[in-house]
């Protein structure tokens, strides 16, 4: 074995590790990504998002760090056991260790005040 395969593996080691156990985006090659979500609402709403919509709180709609814009997901809060179906349209997270930000309707719909943990399923 080579010192960059050596390297290479460690740092898979070291990512998986540091991501709970779950490499990254394993997950989301089966279509189920888990961890903490959040929402935002009335200071962005009237915004742009990143793919040049307004948006707009009461819309179903959710911001992803990689996933394609126009990509459906399942949002199921994990506490309440209940779901919502939302189009990604921005994106982020980028702080928190959060996994996914939806929009406040969405949050009303899964029962999700503050950060909750969910599960993403894609559609």
């Amino acid at each position: 074995m080579t010192r960059a395969s050596r390297a290479l593996i460690a740092a898979a080691l070291i990512g998986f590790a540091t991501t709970g156990g779950q490499a990254l985006g394993a997950d989301l090659a089966r279509g189920v990504e888990r961890g903490k979500a959040s929402w935002y609402g009335a200071a962005h709403h009237g915004r742009r998002t990143a793919n040049g919509e307004t948006f707009d709180r009461k819309a179903l709609t959710a911001a992803h760090r990689s996933l394609p814009f126009g990509t459906r997901l399942k949002v199921t809060n994990e506490r309440t056991g209940r779901s919502v179906v939302v189009r990604v349209n921005d994106r982020g997270p980028f702080g928190g260790g959060r996994v996914i930000d939806i929009s406040q309707s969405a949050a009303l719909v899964i029962g999700l005040s503050g950060v909750g943990e969910v599960v993403l399923t894609r559609l």
